[in-house]
């Protein structure tokens, strides 16, 4: 299995990274793009620097070179994440302006009819942003906000973040234990049932 990540300049580099790590352990071929302000959050948001980063890709490209191979078609890719997606990356994507990588391997995605999955960090939202989010969807890209689930009964940031990150890779269809999904309520108790 091959995927493209991408990390961009919104709050939250903390999913990029954390799914990165994931995928490191695995078999799944990473395919990574760092844009310049993702960097400068990767120091300001975490004990991490970019390098660390990009060591748990197996081939880094550089923000500006549409030469990648992620640039054309012909690269053939289970699925593209954009984690965490800034406003301004989706609506470049969203309209095709393709003047960095990301947003190229982004419109490449789309055309081809591949799995494109945008964590957007954005709140609140105004018009233009849902509109521009709706659009996105229209054109076939998954809009996935991280949105905490609290039924997990998280203990910590991390636990919040592996649920996000869990949810994202069986997005992309990658099997992890990453979080514990949804399995109905469990049985309540006779007393409950009598109140």
């Amino acid at each position: 299995m091959r995927v493209v990540v991408a990390l961009t300049g919104a709050s939250g580099q903390i999913y990029g990274i954390r799914l990165l790590e994931y995928l490191s352990s695995t078999d799944v071929e990473t395919h990574l793009i760092v844009s310049p302000s993702a960097r400068e959050n990767i120091r300001i948001e975490t004990e991490f620097s970019p390098d660390y980063v990009e060591s748990l890709a197996d081939f880094c490209y550089n923000y500006m070179d549409f030469t990648a191979p992620i640039a054309s078609g012909s690269f053939k890719h289970d699925g593209m994440v954009v984690i965490p997606c800034s406003i301004k990356t989706s609506s470049a994507i969203a309209n095709s302006m393709n003047f960095n990588l990301i947003v190229r391997a982004a419109d490449v995605a789309l055309k081809e009819r591949r799995k494109l999955v945008l964590v957007v960090r954005e709140t609140p939202l105004h018009s233009g942003h849902l509109r521009m989010l709706s659009s996105l969807s229209e054109l076939g890209a998954v809009i996935f906000p991280p949105v905490p689930a609290f039924y997990t009964k998280p203990n910590s940031i991390d636990d919040i973040v592996n649920t996000t990150v869990g949810r994202v890779l069986d997005m992309l269809g990658i099997e992890n234990d990453l979080y514990r999904p949804w399995t109905g309520k469990e049985r309540i108790s006779e007393r409950e049932l009598n109140l």
